[in-house]
């Protein structure tokens, strides 16, 4: 029997099960890939250690693979997140950091993305694709309480300052003035009593005299509608008198011609019958024969006896 070869083939098989073992162990054909973003932080980032779980939506997707001081500014912290490879980053995702329980660990939540958003891609001149973060909750609470500290601190100063001592003997005298009017009112009591009745008396007459001026009121209401009505009247019958002036007029440019031609008429008939009656007078047989006479008959002569 050959025990170099057996020996040999006993080294090849442990190698191959270690190089298999290890292959397996880091993945092997299941080894998933991922993609690298970057997110910066304007806030501490206490608690949050490498390889610290990132999660979208509460489901693992990645590690944080670094984090380190922006050299530009070290107010800001440069985080780079390791992310498997299809997880659905658009350009409204964003990253908040969040702590784990009561443990106090911190990890990383990305969420947003819509729908129709279009998948986040590096900037020109940018190296990885920058993931948009906003504060943390811790954050929000202590700006929070940082408002509210710095109001009731102001509120404070104001309320020393109300109180100070000037004011406070200001306070004292205007007390020590109100008791003064007070016991003023106190002891002129009866006075102001009297001055109460006489007032509620004033007002009882006057009210009186108010019920008794409605009747008059009323009669001069009256007599203001009469006034009313007659110069209506009056009104209506200088209407009237314009009518029948109009009406007069028209009846004289209407009748004086006609009028005129009558009594010429008139005239040149009263002209006729005295021509008539003179000519009658002198001759009264031309009422019969006319204004010519008759032609003499035989033996008789032209010559009138």
């Amino acid at each position: 029997m050959n025990y170099a070869l057996v020996g040999s083939f006993v080294l090849l098989l442990g190698a191959a099960l270690i190089a298999g073992a290890l292959w397996l162990a880091s993945g092997g054909a299941f080894q998933k890939k991922y993609d690298l973003y970057l997110a910066i932080e304007e806030e501490s980032v206490a608690g949050l250690n490498l390889n610290a779980p990132v999660k979208f939506n509460g489901v693992d997707v990645g590690k944080v693979r670094e984090i380190h001081i922006d050299p530009a500014n070290p107010e800001r912290v440069i985080l780079l997140f390791a992310i498997e490879r299809g997880t659905p980053i658009k350009n409204d995702t964003v990253a908040v950091l969040k702590t784990q329980g009561l443990t106090g660990i911190a990890y990383v939540e990305l969420s947003g993305g819509a729908r129709d958003a279009a998948p986040l891609v590096a900037k020109p001149g940018s190296e990885y694709p920058e993931i948009q973060t906003k504060p943390s909750l811790s954050a929000r609470l202590e700006n929070v309480l940082t408002s509210v500290l710095a109001k009731l601190d102001s509120t404070s100063k104001n309320i020393n300052a109300i109180l100070s001592d000037e004011n406070q003997a200001s306070f004292k005298n205007a007390l020590a003035d109100i008791a003064t009017v007070a016991h003023t009112l106190a002891a002129r009591k009866e006075a102001l009593d009297t001055g109460i009745t006489n007032a509620t008396r004033t007002f009882d007459n006057a009210a009186r005299a108010s019920t008794k001026l409605e009747p008059a009121i009323e009669r001069v209401g009256k007599a203001a509608d009469a006034f009313e009505k007659m110069g209506n009247e009056v009104t209506t019958t200088a209407k009237t008198f314009n009518g029948v002036g109009n009406d007069a007029k028209r009846l004289t440019s209407q009748t004086m011609p006609e009028l005129e031609r009558l009594l010429g008429e008139l005239s040149t008939l009263t002209t006729s019958l005295r021509h008539l009656t003179e000519q009658t007078e002198r001759n009264p047989s031309s009422l019969l024969f006319g204004r010519h006479p008759v032609q003499a008959g035989p033996g008789e002569t032209g010559a009138k006896p």
